[in-house]
């Protein structure tokens, strides 16, 4: 299988294709679209801020590309909130995958939201084998609110979307490659997908 791990400039990368590894794939890292739509799946990660991730995949094209892609494709952390229509993060256009918007916590709650919370009202091959209200690792400022795409939800102050899926397109606020074993079998799920 050919795993591809979209590389644009935008954090996590490395834990990512570490936890591929375990699982016994090699993913590569590529920002070349050749290589991108050759592949079989696609990761798109990130960590960092949204207006200038954004302004990393347009100066390399990819702003255009992901949305046309036909592969299952999975969205990680800020990668699913770049799948949104926008977020208010750096007030920032997204690639309008998700029919949803990203808006910042309420200044009530500890943001970021850091370390475990639960994941419920699962809908997805992608969980399959999870349990409702399986504890799964986050690091986040904004959210997804619910959409009709919703694949799981997660409530830290509000209730909002912890994952999004659009046809072949697949997003998670959580990090299931810092999320032990329960993360490594939506991983392995994304791969069966």
């Amino acid at each position: 299988m050919k795993l591809v791990i979209i590389n644009y400039g935008a954090g996590n990368i490395k834990s990512i294709q570490f936890a591929f590894n375990r699982l016994g794939v090699d993913a590569i890292l590529s920002n070349n679209p050749v290589e991108i739509l050759a592949a079989d799946k696609i990761i798109f990660p990130g960590v960092g801020e949204a207006s200038s991730a954004m302004k990393m995949l347009k100066e390399s094209g990819l702003d255009t590309l992901i949305p046309t892609l036909k592969q299952p494709v999975l969205g990680i952390c800020l990668g699913m909130q770049l799948m949104c229509k926008s977020t208010e993060e750096g007030n920032t256009k997204g690639l309008g995958i998700f029919q949803t918007d990203v808006k910042r916590f309420s200044t009530d709650l500890k943001v970021p939201q850091m370390g475990w919370n639960v994941i419920k009202n699962l809908k997805s091959p992608l969980f399959s084998g999870i349990k409702e209200n399986e504890y799964m690792y986050l690091v986040h400022s904004y959210y997804a609110e619910h959409c009709n795409e919703t694949i799981a939800a997660t409530d830290y102050g509000i209730n909002y979307a912890s994952a999004l899926q659009h046809e072949n397109f697949y997003g998670v606020q959580f990090h299931p490659e810092k999320s032990g074993t329960e993360g490594a079998k939506i991983l392995e799920n994304f791969l069966k997908l």
